[in-house]
């Protein structure tokens, strides 16, 4: 984990936490009024230090019965941080659905002359996520606990086996077996669908190849050695190059990656200690149409399609027509269906895949700027029964200065999909502590609450100049406890405004909002 200064930087509960849910008691220096108050052990952990300028919030409640059983600060706003993505996510599943799967089609545009196309070939962007880049054997969409995207800043990250050209690939070998094994024009990428604001960072574009990032792996070898470099996925114009240098066991992993202005020459640099575990690193793609347009020239060619136009360069959607003809769809890559998507949004806590879905919320509308699925997503919480005055957002990640949430609103989106058939499809959707997701590893030990959290966790931290100390703007998390007699409540639990000396107290703090709820499952009745 890194945080950078200069701005606020959205961990999104993607790190590695430690909790144990057997903290002493030390004090009680807060009370809820509820049930006798709050387990002594939670209050001993608010009255922490780290959160002597911080404010608390707490809503616990028994949907089933309408029964509040903790509350602290209920109706005031919260920094959520990845939280956020419980309204972000809920929306584009309840509005396209959760069985919607997107189609990107093929057209081929011109005449046949035997197998070669007189014309051009457009890839039309749908908004997919992951193009197959993710998609498993069975269908599904592969994810590990800490996602390749936040390799620049949380320890641990690791790839997926799946390749993020198979969507291409597949969408290519479909143009070779509809006849063309020649294209006497162009590839062009159709990414006319949508267009993002600055709001939306990372910024969704129509058509995404894996995540719109270069992953580059560095794995050690021997002291004083170079160390190996592989990178993915390979496509025109893309280069790199490594310095990094393998130091002896025990010595200072640390690895830099710098890029050209237009993204295409990267370049690694720093250690890699001896027998330390391969470190990811990613670099951003600047121009995703012009990197997905020249990588589906180049799976043509695998296929053993050849194209006139030179593979690199930029991508030319303005001739394209408003409408396709009838008969020229050539190929298509359909995706799996979205409640698979949202599973990797909510499990890893995908930004990307976050913003993306006020992306399609627009489009919804027949809008092409992204910024027309907020009104969706508000008509969208008023009929789900959130009050809408009580989440205010310019994003879907949670990342946006202006996010606010209310512990009331996040019991309230919840205990909507109670009411819901996909009740139990979203819940096993979120983060389980203790088994997967970004809290896998937040129930060590003797851990009674293991498997029975259902939660998504967020975090904003950023660095403090003035005191030379880490802000922790917001350690939040939101989900369900499961009871011990198979009931559900619905719980928000959050602290604004802690402050820790380093990365390691962050991690406290997530350790300490993950052991309340560790806490309160095991109090639940």
């Amino acid at each position: 984990m890194r945080v950078q200064t200069g701005r606020w930087r959205v961990l999104s509960g993607a790190v590695l936490l430690a909790l144990s849910s057997t903290a002493t008691a030390t004090t009680a220096a807060a009370s809820d009024g509820h049930d006798g108050g709050l387990d002594p052990r939670i209050t001993a952990i608010m009255a922490k230090p780290a959160y002597q300028h911080a404010q608390w919030g707490l809503l616990e409640t028994d949907p089933a019965t309408g029964r509040v059983i903790h509350e602290m600060s209920p109706d005031q706003f919260f920094i959520p941080g990845s939280v956020t993505k419980l309204f972000s996510v809920s929306a584009p599943w309840h509005v396209l659905g959760p069985d919607h799967r997107f189609t990107t089609p093929v057209h081929a545009l011109g005449a046949r002359d035997g197998s070669a196309l007189d014309g051009d070939l457009a890839l039309v962007a749908q908004g997919d996520l992951t193009m197959g880049g993710r998609t498993t054997p069975d269908g599904g969409v592969a994810f590990t606990n800490i996602d390749h995207t936040y390799a620049n800043d949380v320890p641990g990250a690791t790839l997926t086996p799946e390749d993020p050209l198979a969507g291409l690939d597949l969408i290519a070998h479909q143009v070779r077996d509809s006849g063309i094994t020649e294209v006497r024009g162009d590839v062009v990428v159709d990414d006319r669908l949508f267009t993002a604001g600055p709001n939306l960072d990372p910024h969704p574009t129509p058509l995404i190849i894996n995540d719109n990032v270069i992953d580059l792996l560095t794995t050690a070898t021997t002291a004083g050695s170079p160390a190996q470099l592989s990178w993915r996925p390979q496509v025109a114009p893309y280069q790199v190059t490594s310095t990094v240098r393998t130091v002896p066991a025990g010595g200072t992993t640390d690895i830099q990656v710098t890029a050209s202005p237009d993204g295409t020459r990267i370049s690694l640099s720093g250690t890699i200690a001896e027998g330390a575990q391969p470190v990811l690193r990613i670099s951003t793609v600047q121009d995703p149409s012009a990197f997905g347009r020249t990588a589906l020239i180049e799976a043509l060619a695998r296929a053993g399609v050849t194209v006139t136009a030179p593979p690199t360069g930029p991508n030319h959607p303005d001739g394209l027509p408003g409408d396709y003809p009838d008969g020229s769809r050539v190929a298509a890559y359909v995706s799996p269906p979205y409640a698979d998507y949202a599973k990797l949004i909510l499990k890893v806590s995908h930004n990307l895949g976050a913003n993306l879905g006020i992306c399609l919320l627009a489009v919804t509308t027949g809008g092409h700027d992204c910024d027309d699925g907020f009104p969706v997503l508000r008509d969208f919480l008023a009929q789900a029964g959130v009050e809408p005055t009580q989440v205010q957002l310019l994003d879907g990640r949670g990342g946006d200065p202006v996010d606010r949430v209310t512990p009331r609103a996040v019991n309230q989106i919840l205990a909507y999909w109670l009411r819901t058939p996909d009740a139990e499809r979203f819940r096993t959707s979120l983060p389980i502590l203790g088994v997967d997701g970004s809290l896998a590893d937040s129930c060590p030990g003797d851990c009674p609450a293991r498997g029975k959290v259902f939660a998504k966790p967020g975090t904003v931290a950023g660095f403090d100049a003035v005191n030379q100390r880490i802000a922790v703007g917001a350690q939040t998390l939101g989900g369900y406890l499961e009871t011990a007699d198979g009931c559900l409540h619905t719980f928000f639990v959050g602290a604004n405004g802690a402050s820790a000396p380093d990365i390691e107290g962050v991690i406290d703090t997530i350790t300490d909002v993950a052991g309340i709820a560790a806490i309160l499952q095991e109090t639940a009745h």
